[in-house]
């Protein structure tokens, strides 16, 4: 049928608004955009999302594809064939038991034996899958265009494409909507009656389609063919202005129009229900999300889209003085990756990529979905890698590493039902697999209840990831103090898994302490008993529950007991080995050459809390030793886990050069993590491990900017998270914190960590306007906090210093140094530079007298530096007084001369004795060897001469 300008009845079909032509918009530091389409999914598509819904926008000019996902689309679990849970599908009386006695026996067993005698094939597993694709061929592509520009702007979740053709400009915009569920495209040109296009949409070939065009609406149903899932999307197209046409083929032609409004809403018939898995027919609720929808005017949608993701993503602010430059990202990328990016612009990306971690996260975990899974809710494939499903030895539980950190507490809600979920089909795993009480869950799950196991030796058994997945629920009442949450959802599920581990845990002949056994450290090394992840899980789940079972008052006073003498005798997982490092496993087997991507025996590090420099100092140098043998290499999302560790080492600058190396080595063009093949999980580790940088709480401390790095000297963040429910945000110059926000939820007391606090500061409540009376101990602050009241700690004093931004070797420089008072008089005090190794400086430290509120004074220092190992250094200045300490930093560009030309052959124009190898030593005082470039001819006439004259 044809229908003619209106198309369907309703608000959405009113008068066009035309797109004025306009220049390309100013850089901003939100938006992803390339200046050509995308031609390779992985790499080059932009995603949008829901939680359940997804999307990849290619941007073609002759034809647009919208490649996109319904997140419960899976093959594998109950209807096929085989399907078993990865339970033990016939009984194996004594196989624990014999692996455990080989292991006594042995100490180390190889993995293929284990999985042998503890594995079975999987069966039935099933894959995520794509949906489909929904194309728009152009009726009448341009032969040429100008202007062209598509982006993804992660501020208000809006994904466009914009060209010049013919002298009209078009326009498209897309987003995908948790309010309504559904995706929105709307294609404007800026004259009239130049919309035209046949809408399509195929989908793969390992299922049933049913294929229909009626009204401007496309549908599309079938079944999967491997289980038998039911599956439905529908496409309405809406036009103002020209025709469209329905046609037999199941696609839908415009012509002529002004404008256009797509709707596009996806479902399936599965349902989070053991063991079962299946719910309605999803016919119904996708036509009634599409007709609610397509009642609404094309900018309700959109106002109400933005104001729900903006709820979110606008809770945080990060500025470190970036500044965008006005490149495509894939350009700006590839300038990153040689080094020929300027500082500014270098931060704009890492600024990006941080906040891009943000809207990914926000894009595919939604209340009412599935939680993110390998490839979060983007997959264009029906056998992706790793079947794009949720492996919880490390990737599962990254995913969700920012989500409290960054103030998206909201988006963990799917990962707590998901979990939920698994305890029943647990249940049945624990007592078939291991007889125990309680629930596990292994290596890799599904949406269909696999808790059991496979036979791939180096990853199929691993007993402890249910409790470290307990570890997000007793992080979300750390962060939030919901005692509702921990009441009622997270104590009663870490209850049951510490009851499976009471069980598990087995006595070690070696020296009485209860360990985990079988053991593996993930994907690396051999069996065995008490390896040190294990061992600091359990230790992770038990102290929770222990912590937890006194918040909610449980009266089971047996089982406490029983938990605080199983605490009292379990192996931590921390032992020191014979090179200094935190042993992997309890034998001292880890090798100096050892480079392998997990560095599982540091989770008591990250993201548990066993291990901190400013409580455990020992172990914390141990895993410093260790994480520096593991090199700086890895996967993407290993690269992204050592962004964590460093900065909880509080070492900021290394921390920083693994998020460089991340972006550097793994990020494709369109910011995706790059395992290789994309995987998500590096995305959430990069942006957690920011996060880690500024704000730190695990140890029931407010640290603020522990781990910052030189890069970052001056900058603010708004927005961040800390536990004990409080909000913080943060000024900062010269590497010191100036102010900083503190915004608790709950009226308790409140312990804070900073630089501030070592020196000249007052804190107030901005609420009331009053002084705060403050318990200081060095850097640290302790006062009771009102719920609803803002807290504003601030510096009374500053030091602040300029500096040229080069300097030659040898030849002195002004180091001015401008130290202020703020509202009250700075007591007399002394001013230090601390200068890089050999640096020299005049006068050697300079009395300051005090200094009245409002008034200031410079100093200048004379400073001579040397060329040292890295052409950038830093310079700190110190002002201390009695009991006090403010500091300032910055660094300068040591420049050396220009090396020479290589001068021809026949011209030589230096003699040396040339004893051996191609350095002309130097010496004089200035330590300024000479390389040798090309091969040196040397005449015997002229060796005396060489030997004659002293070496320059």
């Amino acid at each position: 049928m044809t229908v003619a300008a209106l198309g369907l009845p309703g608000p959405l079909a009113g008068p066009a608004t035309a797109a004025a032509q306009q220049p390309a918009p100013p850089p901003n530091g939100t938006t992803l955009w390339y200046d050509r389409p995308a031609t390779d999914w992985e790499s080059q598509s932009l995603p949008i999302g829901n939680g359940a819904l997804g999307a990849s926008v290619f941007g073609g000019v002759e034809t647009e594809q919208l490649q996109f996902n319904e997140k419960s689309l899976w093959t594998g679990g109950p209807g096929s064939p085989g399907y078993n849970f990865g339970d033990w599908t016939t009984a194996r009386p004594g196989a624990l038991d014999e692996v455990q006695q080989r292991i006594a026996t042995d100490k180390r067993v190889d993995p293929s034996w284990v999985a042998g005698k503890l594995g079975q094939p999987k069966s039935g597993f099933g894959a995520y899958q794509t949906f489909g694709d929904v194309r728009l061929s152009f009726l009448r592509p341009p032969a040429n265009y100008t202007d062209y520009r598509r982006q993804l702007d992660i501020s208000d979740a809006t994904a466009g494409v914009s060209y010049t053709a013919d002298g009209v400009r078009y326009t498209r915009e897309y987003f995908t909507s948790a309010p309504d569920n559904v995706l929105v495209a709307r294609l404007t040109a800026d004259r009239p009656g130049r919309i035209g296009f046949t809408a399509s949409i195929t989908t793969a070939s390992n299922r049933s389609r049913n294929l229909t065009a009626a009204n401007g609406r496309i549908t599309l149903s079938g079944r999967l063919n491997d289980n038998g899932m039911r599956f439905e999307s529908q496409l309405q197209v809406i036009n103002t202005g020209g025709t469209r046409v329905d046609n037999s083929d199941g696609t839908v032609t415009v012509e002529g129009a002004d404008s256009v409004t797509l709707l596009l809403a996806a479902g399936t018939d599965y349902a989070d229900d053991y063991p079962t898995y299946r719910g309605d027919d999803p016919h119904a609720a996708v036509t009634r999300r599409v007709d609610t929808a397509a009642a609404k005017p094309h900018q309700a949608l959109r106002a109400a889209h933005v104001r729900d993701y903006q709820r979110l993503f606008q809770r945080l602010r990060l500025d470190v003085g970036q500044r965008m430059p006005a490149i495509p990202t894939d350009e700006l990328l590839t300038s990153y990756r040689r080094g020929q990016t300027d500082p500014a612009a270098s931060r704009a990306l890492e600024v990006l990529f941080f906040q891009y971690g943000r809207y990914l996260l926000v894009s595919s975990s939604r209340t009412g979905s599935l939680p993110a899974n390998l490839q979060g809710v983007w997959n264009n494939s029906t056998s992706p890698p790793w079947s794009a499903d949720y492996h919880v030895n490390i990737n599962f539980q990254m995913n969700y590493w920012p989500a409290e950190t960054t103030n998206l507490s909201e988006t963990a809600l799917p990962l707590f039902d998901y979990v939920d979920g698994m305890v029943e089909p647990g249940r049945v795993t624990a007592k078939k697999i291991h007889d125990n009480r309680g629930w596990v869950v292994h290596n890799e799950t599904n949406p269909f209840g696999f808790t059991g196991v496979h036979n791939y030796p180096s990853a199929f058994w691993m007993p402890e990831a249910g409790a470290w997945l307990a570890q997000h629920y007793y992080e979300h009442y750390r962060f939030t103090r919901d005692d509702r949450f921990l009441r009622e959802r997270a104590y009663p599920l870490m209850k049951e898994l510490t009851q499976f581990w009471l069980d598990e845990l087995v006595v070690d002949p070696r020296d009485g302490k209860l360990v985990v056994t079988p053991s593996y450290s993930p994907e690396h090394g051999d069996f065995s008993a008490g390896a040190a992840m294990s061992q600091q899980v359990v230790w992770d789940l038990l102290t929770n529950v222990s912590e937890a079972a006194g918040e909610v008052g449980d009266g089971d006073a047996e089982f406490r007991a029983q938990v605080a003498a199983t605490l009292a005798t379990l192996d931590p997982g921390t032992r020191i080995g014979s090179w200094g490092q935190l042993q992997e496993w309890k034998e001292d087997w880890d090798s100096r050459d050892d480079t392998h991507r997990h560095v599982s025996h540091l989770f008591g590090l990250f993201p548990g809390r066993q291990i901190s420099p400013l409580t455990t100092p020992g172990y914390a140098e141990a895993a410093k030793v260790s994480l520096t043998a593991r090199g700086d290499g890895g996967t993407g999302w290993s690269k992204a886990w050592k962004i964590n560790f460093w900065a909880r080492l509080l070492d900021g600058n290394h921390s920083h050069k693994m998020l460089s190396e991340l972006l550097k080595t793994s990020t494709l063009d369109n910011l995706w993590d790059n395992h290789p093949p994309f995987q998500i999980d590096g995305n959430f580790g990069a942006t957690a491990g920011v996060a880690e940088m500024l704000l730190q709480s695990q140890t029931g401390v407010i640290d603020v900017l522990p781990a910052l790095p030189d890069v970052w000297a001056d900058g603010s963040v708004s927005g961040l998270r800390a536990r004990g429910d409080v909000t913080v945000g943060t000024e900062w110059s010269g590497r010191t914190a100036t102010r900083i926000t503190l915004d608790p939820g709950r009226t308790g007391p409140l312990r804070v960590r900073s630089a501030l606090f070592g020196g000249r500061f007052q804190v107030t409540d901005a609420t009331t306007g009053r002084r705060v009376d403050v318990a200081r101990d060095g850097q640290e602050i302790r006062f009771t906090g009102v719920a609803g009241h803002r807290y504003v700690a601030e510096s009374l004093a500053q030091v602040a210093m300029r500096m040229p931004a080069t300097a030659a070797p040898g030849k002195p420089f002004p180091l001015e140094v401008t130290v202020s008072a703020k509202a009250t008089t700075l007591p007399a005090g002394t001013l230090t530079p601390h200068l890089p190794g050999g640096w020299t400086y005049e006068p050697t430290a300079t009395d300051v007298r005090p200094i009245r509120p409002g008034r200031s004074r410079t100093y200048t220092f004379q400073v001579t530096p040397v060329l040292g190992a890295e052409k950038l250094q830093a310079v700190r200045v110190a002002l201390t007084g009695d009991d006090w300490r403010v500091e300032s930093f910055g660094r300068l560009t040591v420049e050396t001369a220009a090396p020479c030309a290589v001068p021809a052959p026949a011209a030589p124009v230096l003699a040396w004795d040339p004893r051996s190898g191609s350095t002309v030593e130097d010496s004089s005082p200035h330590d300024r060897d000479a390389t040798i470039v090309g091969t040196p001819h040397v005449r015997q006439e002229r060796a005396d001469l060489g030997r004659a004259h002293p070496r320059r």
